[in-house]
């Protein structure tokens, strides 16, 4: 563990693929240790050996982030291996795009399990480790431009991308005293696995959403890796409590 404790380490849920992989590819490139962590332990075990392999440290750790203990396990991997946890992003997530008329109790229960719940016990197994650390840390929650505007469809995914944007600026204000900073990004639409299934099940239409987007296009995942990045740097030293959109003008553009 020595030779390796003084590399920052960032713990990512999600990170098998997507945004999340995304994020952990580009925090690697920064120099970060990364932590693969995801529900799905073979594509996050497969990941971190391609990880490997291009000569970057990198450890799978299979998570349920609805599970508080295993949040705090995920920490504890990461601490057991690396030495420390200097940065989590939370990215794991689900889409269900339905009706409002038809979301069933489970349906809405674990939309919310997953990308608000789920949020706050990562965050609160990573505050304690940054804590007890002594030099801070930063955390950055994947959010949406859902917790902004509504969507048809969308009501339990946007209450829940809401309450992670309020979250964000609660710990940001609680855990400043400890040097922790705790901001959020809030992609459009982005060219994911998660979006084309969307696409392919007639949720959402490509053409609709790049006339919506001033820049014409979808976000890309290096778009939102590139800001999870810059707020996870010391650029960003004074930056908390904030959600940056990453959204090619969507949020900014009005009708007439």
């Amino acid at each position: 563990m020595n030779d390796v404790s003084s590399l920052p380490v960032a713990v990512i849920t999600g990170a098998a693929g997507g945004i999340g992989k995304g994020c952990a590819i580009q925090l690697a490139a920064d120099g970060y240790a990364v932590v693969i962590a995801d529900l799905r332990g073979e594509a996050a075990q497969a990941t971190a050996e391609a990880f490997a392999a291009q000569g970057r440290r990198a450890l799978a750790v299979p998570v349920d982030i609805t599970d508080p203990d295993a949040c705090a396990a995920m920490i504890a991997r990461a601490v057991e291996a690396f030495g420390r946890v200097d940065v989590l992003v939370n990215s794991a997530g689900i889409s269900k795009p339905e009706p409002s008329l038809d979301v069933s109790p489970e349906s809405w229960r674990r939309m919310i399990e997953v990308q608000l719940n789920g949020v706050f016990f990562a965050s609160q197994a990573a505050g304690r480790q940054m804590v007890k650390q002594g030099w801070g840390g930063c955390i950055v929650n994947i959010s949406s431009i859902n917790a902004e505007a509504a969507f048809p469809m969308r009501t339990a995914y946007s209450c829940a991308k809401a309450g992670v944007n309020m979250m964000t600026k609660t710990l940001a204000i609680e855990w400043a005293q400890y040097g922790i900073r705790v901001n959020a990004v809030g992609p459009c639409h982005t060219e994911t696995e998660m979006t084309a299934e969307n696409i392919r099940r007639g949720a959402v239409s490509v053409d609709v959403l790049k006339k919506r987007i001033p820049l014409g296009r979808l976000a890309k995942v290096e778009d939102v890796a590139n800001a999870v990045s810059f707020l996870c740097s010391p650029k960003a030293a004074f930056i908390t409590g904030h959600a940056l959109y990453v959204d090619g003008g969507y949020l900014a553009f009005g009708y007439w």
